[in-house]
């Protein structure tokens, strides 16, 4: 299960909505070995594509040092589908990297506006679970 503050939820989908129609990204990170979300931290997505999204490389070498220098892992990736359901694409599978993050994704395509699809995932080896969100206050 996935525990996320409010806050948090907020930030991502105002994040998704400023960056519309392109998809958004980012991640939350939490010290190293706690599993707890502590930290967002949006990052731009180098596609600016409406179906693809992709940090830049220098971003994520940069993310691996910061993460590195303050004891940090990466608790949850997230991102945006603009135009379609927030369940991970073919795509979002086969780069799924980080085998103990949560994949997050919001959905806020215009056929449930004003509404939102908030759900998120496990992919480990190219099996997708989903699991349960607990928000937090």
């Amino acid at each position: 299960m996935l525990e996320i503050s409010q806050t948090f939820v907020d930030a991502i989908v105002a994040q998704s909505r400023e960056e519309y129609p392109d998809e958004c990204c980012g991640v939350i990170l939490g010290p190293e070995g706690s599993g707890k979300a502590q930290r967002l931290k949006p990052m731009i997505n180098a596609a600016h594509s409406p179906t693809f999204y992709e940090f830049d490389p220098k971003d994520l070498l940069a993310l691996y040092r910061e993460i590195d220098d303050n004891d940090e892992e990466i608790v949850v990736i997230y991102h945006s589908h603009t135009e379609t359901e927030a369940r991970p694409s073919r795509t979002d599978i086969a780069y799924a990297g980080e085998p103990g993050a949560h994949y997050v994704l919001v959905s806020t395509r215009e056929e449930i506006a004003p509404a939102i699809e908030f759900r998120s995932f496990r992919i480990v080896d190219g099996v997708v679970t989903e699991e349960e969100v607990s928000i937090t206050e």
